[in-house]
């Protein structure tokens, strides 16, 4: 039995030797990287594309976007030299005037200029329809993927930036990659994964500044992938893996950032049933440093959105069930290897996904505080008018992808109350009215509610806010630290707060 296995392991070592070289010969015969594909047109796909097209010895970028009636209007924006993006990303602007100028970028719908292309990066979206499920939405992805394949031409490198449940791009898109253009992976092109570790305000300085993970399916796809990302590092450095591990890699930060974030909010709540101030307990835990010492404590706040940190855990645990499943189909005529179940306490949950519930309760959280206030002002919920201020998930951003202000507005509205919502930088949003127009959703409000910390709010009047309330006690919550509790106290105002123990509850002012 060991004899026949070590023949069909050599077999197999041989195999991919002859596949590696072959490619390796392909590549080499190509030469080097000099037009490339982007797919996408988002937050990722935009920098990521501008910048590619800024390296000198890059002839051409293509940027590749549907010419939907969703997102088709970027096409026109972005050959313009206008950035589609709104809120402030520092440096993207001028980039893409620059490139755009220079034509050396261009975006296009039309896919087939694929054929065109040394490298295609995949930038696209890979949310959960329900995470309770474990399944996410991968149809634009998918979609994207078959893109790719249809005009994919020997020896031309992919590259999944996407987001996605490891083991996927060895998976998934291997396979759709392989079925669409009848080419194989890791002899006739090149696959890797390379996750986007972007956020968004500063999506130029991280691409830029972050170490570029890349995890291809052989060694040769590596070498290609590091080719096409390390002229546009400047501080970061590649580290290379093996594609699930780069899967696993990226999933595993962003679950990792949201059980951080599960953790300060855990302790918040705890901080406002003990009547403390939070903010003072993460600054005496922040203080302890030294060698040995690691304190990465976050900040509070009303809620957790975005693309990433909201689906990645769900991404990292289907994993386990897709890497798992892949890796017993290997071995399962192999009595001699066998594969190692997940070893975990018993009937007990994920404390990832026990962090994500933590998260995705802060908007209820929020409503809770709503309602007390709304009480202790003498008001009931039902017909009480609320102010949200800020809709956008991030601080001064247009991002609204996942936004907890959608959450907190629902369970408003189910709960009989009217809702009106104000943001500086979001001006549409499917199904929602976002105003730019501060007085117009403050005037005549019964209650407050900041949801986001963009420097707008910073600046708010706790005097003029009273007067454009109007009423005797008016309701302020504060989901993101923002306002001096003290200051809208004074000013007759009823305040709630994440966290702020210490002041709610106080006792109201009559002015």
């Amino acid at each position: 039995m060991n004899s026949n296995i070590e023949t069909l392991q050599k077999s197999k070592t041989l195999q991919e030797f002859e596949k590696s070289e072959k490619l390796e010969k392909l590549i080499e015969g190509r030469g080097a990287i000099r037009k490339i594909g982007v797919i996408g047109m988002g937050y990722v796909g935009i920098p990521a594309a501008a910048l590619l097209a800024d390296v000198p010895h890059f002839e051409k970028v293509y940027g590749f976007q549907r010419n939907s009636q969703t997102s088709g209007y970027k096409i026109e924006m972005l050959n313009s030299g206008e950035c589609p993006l709104k809120g402030e990303e520092p440096g993207l602007q001028e980039l893409i005037e620059r490139v755009v100028n220079e034509g050396k970028f261009e975006c296009t719908a039309d896919f087939s200029k694929i054929s065109e292309c040394d490298a295609v990066a995949i930038a696209i979206q890979t949310p959960f329809e329900d995470p309770k499920d474990l399944v996410p939405d991968f149809r634009a992805l998918i979609e994207g993927i078959r893109q790719a394949g249809r005009y994919l031409t020997p020896a031309t490198l992919v590259v999944l930036e996407s987001t996605v449940t490891p083991g996927t791009t060895e998976g998934m898109a291997k396979d759709i990659l392989e079925e669409e253009s009848g080419l194989v992976a890791g002899e006739d092109f090149a696959l890797a994964h390379a996750p986007e570790r972007v956020m968004v305000g500063r999506l130029i300085k991280n691409i830029q500044e972050h170490d570029r993970i890349v995890g291809g399916i052989d060694d040769a796809s590596t070498r290609r992938a590091t080719e096409l990302y390390s002229p546009v590092l400047t501080k970061g450095k590649i580290i290379p893996m093996s594609a699930t591990a780069a899967e696993v890699t990226k999933t595993a930060e962003n679950t990792f950032r949201d059980l951080q974030i599960a953790a300060v909010n855990q302790l918040a709540l705890y901080c406002e049933a003990m009547g403390i101030n939070v903010y003072d307990v993460r600054a005496g835990v922040d203080s302890l440093k030294g060698e040995g010492i690691t304190r990465a404590i976050l900040w509070p706040g009303a809620g957790v959105g975005g693309h990433c940190l909201t689906k990645d855990t769900y991404h990292l645990e289907r994993g386990l069930l897709v890497v798992g499943q892949e890796k017993r189909d290997e071995v399962s005529n192999n009595e001699e290897r066998r594969h190692e179940p997940l070893d975990f306490p018993e009937g007990r949950e994920s404390l990832y996904v026990l962090a994500r519930h933590i998260n995705d309760f802060m908007p209820e959280h929020m409503l809770n505080l709503t309602i007390n206030g709304l009480k202790r002002a003498g008001k009931k919920p039902e017909g009480a008018k609320v102010a949200i201020l800020g809709w956008a998930f991030i601080n001064n951003s247009d991002d609204a992808r996942n936004t907890p202000s959608e959450v907190y507005r629902d369970l408003c509205l189910k709960a009989g109350m009217e809702v009106a919502v104000h943001d500086p930088h979001v001006l549409h949003y499917p199904g929602v009215s976002v105003s730019q127009d501060i007085s117009e959703v403050v005037n005549g409000a019964d209650c407050v509610v900041i949801f986001a910390g963009h420097k707008d709010y910073y600046q708010l009047d706790a005097g003029e806010m009273k007067a454009r309330c109007g009423g005797v006690h008016p309701v302020i919550v504060d989901g993101r630290n923002v306002v001096d509790p003290d200051e809208y106290i004074r000013e007759g105002f009823v305040y709630e707060g994440i966290g702020r123990g210490d002041k709610n509850g106080h006792v109201i002012v009559d002015v």
